[in-house]
């Protein structure tokens, strides 16, 4: 299990040669939760952006995400249902538990890489609050229902 911003960054390499291929940018995210893929920036000055689907990644380091073949590189033709960072981005949105409660906004996921399965929603509540308080992670059951105004998600009893 890992977080997206500890992920954030790390090149990619293409295990059969040995080259960086490129970094991971931000994560696609299906409306239905489940991360679909990295979004990888390649290139120099003009960066393209490019996504591997999770089972097409051969391995998740802490240094490095590793690949089979640089192949597995699909140009990005439309915009993805959610990123977590970018367009459609999760960051800051409202999460709400199907019981109605506010539990915070969302600051980071926790996911199984590879299935791509979110299982938690590290949240804040603002700068003063995580200081005295710290954030708060989520753990969840059931994937979330992701709408233009919150993210709503049936919390995991501990």
């Amino acid at each position: 299990m890992r977080t997206f911003s500890l992920l954030k960054g790390l090149p990619v390499y293409e295990l059969k040669s040995g080259e960086k291929i490129g970094d991971v940018y931000d994560l696609n995210i299906s409306s239905n939760g489940i991360v679909k893929g990295l979004l990888i920036k390649k290139g120099g000055f003009f960066r393209k952006l490019y996504m591997i689907r999770i089972e097409n990644v051969g391995s998740f380091g802490w240094d490095g995400v590793m690949v089979e073949d640089k192949k597995v590189l699909e140009p990005i033709n439309s915009i993805p249902d959610y990123t977590f960072e970018n367009k459609q981005s999760l960051t800051g949105k409202v999460i709400m538990s199907n019981e109605g409660k506010k539990l915070g906004l969302l600051e980071d996921v926790y996911f199984m890489e590879e299935v791509g399965t979110i299982v938690g929603y590290e949240l804040t509540d603002g700068f003063f609050s995580d200081i005295t308080e710290g954030k708060r992670v989520v753990k969840t059951v059931d994937p979330p229902t992701i709408g233009k105004d919150a993210i709503i998600v049936n919390v995991k009893s501990t």
